[in-house]
């Protein structure tokens, strides 16, 4: 497309929005690529009734979680965020537990089936293309097999690289903005974070290739890495953590054997700063998160370290990550796909790191047990690495005994006797 011809078919969200009818099932673009304009227009639209709505984790203003529309719209979160929490707690939305690189999976073979896709895309190129910009994860999927597009084409998302256009003819209809991407700053580093990011670091070679999630202890990770040397990426997300330890040199991506050369991704989320270093970066690639997270793939690089975090580990290794007791707080995603996918790796660490204590040291994240409601997302057979700010402890070829033992070791120690009286008795741990 050699002009801006394409920009005449824009409409106002309200009007893109009358192709939806009641009963329809629809995708949400998540993350930083929610599409808020579209989202604001739907819940003006009083005469809908049964609206499915399936998405990861979305930012942003969301309406129509709101009580006032719970006749109206149902959420269906495939990994929630907090403005989904006290819905889901409540009954007004669902949750679905589901491994990321499973959600595609979905859409293409008709199990849920996908009326409408919600995106948020790049202006078309002169080949008409737009991309998924900095979310393809399970957008791509949605995309191709919904029965119709309705966008957010915002001339601030960043064209990205890899498996992440599409068509501008497929486009059903379309608003135009010209607005920022919802941003997820830095947190300021706390103590606990600092300590485990030197832990965690510590286990890094020269030669790895990380998946790291987002918040304070993966950004404690990334900011000790940049004395080690060409290192890779390979992840379903990231964050400017990242983007300081590229620019610095430590990642080259030179010894990976998937997409080598290339910082592999399925989304990113951060601040405008990120945002520009992957906008037409071909050292960057986006591929949609059944790629990503696929073990076949993630095993094929050496020494693969994925670092992922708990809410509560206990004794047994088993780790939740997921809820809170019965109160959902995140989701699956792909957690277990890279702690697999890492530890079949050739030299390969799959890591779990947590605080060791929550509630303002009140309570320990180390438990005998796993509080009732509590989901295993990660099993006692997978979890290898354990990190908290008192150590770093291996639980592979370890005894049911052996594992308790090297957990309460790396336990805030004002519980560590607790535990262990716990255990005292049990005859599998005796």
């Amino acid at each position: 497309m050699r002009n801006n011809d394409w920009k005449n078919r824009a409409v106002s969200a309200e009007d893109a929005l009358k192709l939806v009818k009641s009963g329809d099932t629809i995708f949400v673009h998540g993350a930083s690529a929610t599409p808020t304009p579209l989202l604001d227009a739907l819940v003006k639209r009083k005469d809908l009734t049964n609206i499915k709505l399936y998405h990861l984790h979305l930012t942003g203003e969301l309406k129509f979680v709101e009580p006032e529309y719970k006749d109206q719209f149902r959420s269906i979160s495939l990994f929630t965020g907090p403005a989904m929490r006290k819905p889901i707690e409540e009954g007004r939305a669902d949750f679905m537990p589901i491994f990321l690189s499973d959600i595609p999976l979905l859409f293409q073979n008709g199990h849920v089936p996908l009326n409408v896709a919600f995106l948020q895309l790049s202006p078309p190129d002169e080949h008409g293309y737009c991309t998924l910009g900095c979310s393809v994860d399970t957008a791509k999927a949605a995309a191709e097999n919904a029965k119709i597009i309705i966008a957010e084409i915002n001339e601030q998302m960043p064209r990205t690289h890899g498996n992440t256009v599409v068509p501008f003819n497929k486009i059903k209809a379309f608003t135009l903005t010209n607005r920022p991407l919802h941003e997820h700053p830095l947190a300021e580093e706390t103590e606990v974070e600092a300590k485990i990011g030197t832990i965690v670091a510590a286990l890094v070679e020269d030669g790895s290739t990380l998946q790291m999630g987002i918040g304070g202890i993966p950004d404690a990770v990334l900011s000790r890495l940049k004395n080690k040397s060409d290192l890779g990426i390979h992840t379903e997300m990231f964050s400017d953590r990242a983007v300081d330890l590229f620019e610095s040199g430590s990642i080259t991506n030179k010894v990976k054997k998937v997409h080598q050369f290339r910082l592999v991704t399925s989304f990113a989320s951060g601040t405008k700063r990120l945002f520009d270093f992957i906008n037409d970066n071909p050292a960057v690639e986006f591929h949609p998160c059944d790629r990503t997270n696929d073990t076949h793939l993630i095993r094929k690089n050496d020494k693969v370290i994925a670092i992922n975090s708990a809410l509560e580990i206990d004794l047994t290794g088993q780790v939740c990550a997921d809820s809170m007791g019965h109160k959902i707080f995140s989701g699956i995603g792909g957690q277990m796909d890279f702690i697999r996918g890492a530890a079949l790796s050739k030299g390969g660490k799959p890591i779990i790191a947590l605080p060791a204590t929550a509630a303002k040291g009140k309570v320990s994240r180390i438990s005998l047990e796993l509080k009732p409601g509590a989901g295993v997302v990660t099993t006692r057979g997978h979890v290898q690495w354990v990190v908290t700010e008192f150590g770093a402890v291996n639980l592979f070829g370890k005894t049911l005994r052996e594992r308790a033992e090297l957990l309460i070791s790396i336990a805030h120690p004002d519980f560590r006797s607790e535990l262990k009286n716990q255990v005292n008795g049990l005859r599998h741990f005796s």
